[in-house]
């Protein structure tokens, strides 16, 4: 059968599409595509194919021997896969074109079959030793020993009260942590108070520093306040205070830690120590609780328990009353 080529252009102009009866008269199917007009010819010389023959990359391929036979659903030659060139992935492929460039200088790849072994993991740095800081003292630790000697506050100050003016001096044992200086200023600051003694309108105290004097306030160790009161016959116990002959013996203990027994401030309870230990010097005895819930008389031995009493550090209110209990041996 010979096919015959119309040009689509002139058909048009002459009429031939859709009209004409004559048999050298093209119909539209002899328009269509020449590729198809030639598939269709060759059908009509074989009429067993009824298909064009698939091109190569399309063509079902053999499976390999040994190969198990593909399941259902199947569609062999459409998703067969590239062989691997050399057995390598890309991505390994890549690596080694990297490593082979010049200046490279990573790892070499490891033989084939085998695994690389993980990197070692950094280590850790080790600390440096630095020496660690020796311990300060805390100011509120105790020594339970000084060097036994004492370093006067070289201050003075004004007489305060009327009447009898006594003198004194404020000395600090060596070796314990606590300032003289502070320390006078903190006694001087007590017997100045106006609910201290000298509201009795007859005791008086002047801070000195060198000259006469009546008393001294001393404030030392435990061990070397029990050594000067047990001369004079007292047992303090490394815990109390004492007034023997011309001193004021103050524990450094109380005056750093204050009191178990007193709730007030530590303040309070070195307002305690010296209103207590002073009052013995200018004729006080010993007082006892007046009454549950009343305020215990500052020469009352509070540290032993305040027998329901409210805690108090001064001997006068300040309107002027004098804080008393009962007298005690």
């Amino acid at each position: 059968m010979h096919t015959r080529y119309v040009d689509t252009r002139a058909a048009l102009v002459r009429g031939w599409i859709g009209g004409g009866d004559g048999s050298d008269c093209p119909t539209y199917r002899h328009v269509l595509s020449p590729t198809r007009e030639r598939v269709r010819a060759s059908s009509q010389r074989h009429p067993e194919s009824n298909r064009a023959e698939q091109p190569p990359h399309r063509r079902p391929q053999a499976p390999p021997a040994g190969a198990s036979p593909p399941g259902p659903g199947h569609r062999p030659g459409l998703h067969a896969r590239r062989p691997r060139r050399h057995g390598l992935r890309p991505a390994e492929r890549r690596r080694r074109r990297e490593r082979q460039r010049p200046g490279h200088a990573g790892p070499a790849d490891p033989p084939l079959g085998t695994t690389r072994s993980p990197d070692p993991a950094p280590a850790a740095p080790s600390p440096s030793a630095s020496p660690s800081p020796s311990p300060s003292p805390s100011p509120t630790e105790v020594k339970e020993k000084g060097k036994g000697t004492f370093t006067a506050a070289g201050s003075n100050g004004s007489a305060v009260g009327r009447g009898d003016i006594r003198r004194y001096k404020v000395e600090v044992e060596d070796g314990i942590g606590i300032d003289p200086q502070a320390a006078a200023a903190q006694v001087q600051a007590i017997l100045g108070d106006k609910r201290s003694w000298t509201t009795d309108g007859k005791d008086g105290f002047r801070l000195v520093s060198d000259g006469t004097y009546d008393f001294t306030v001393r404030i030392a160790s435990p061990a070397t306040v029990d050594r000067i009161c047990g001369a004079g016959g007292l047992d303090t116990k490394g815990e109390v205070n004492c007034d023997v002959g011309k001193q004021v013996m103050v524990n450094s203990k109380r005056w750093l830690t204050g009191s178990p027994q007193f709730s007030g401030s530590l303040d309070d309870y070195r307002a305690l120590i010296v209103n207590h230990e002073v009052g013995h010097r200018i004729g006080h005895g010993h007082e006892g609780c007046p009454g549950k819930g009343k305020l215990a008389p500052a020469m009352m031995q509070q540290i032993y328990g305040l027998n329901g009493c409210l805690p108090n550090a001064w001997p006068y209110t300040a309107d002027g009353v004098y804080i008393s209990g009962p007298s005690v041996p």
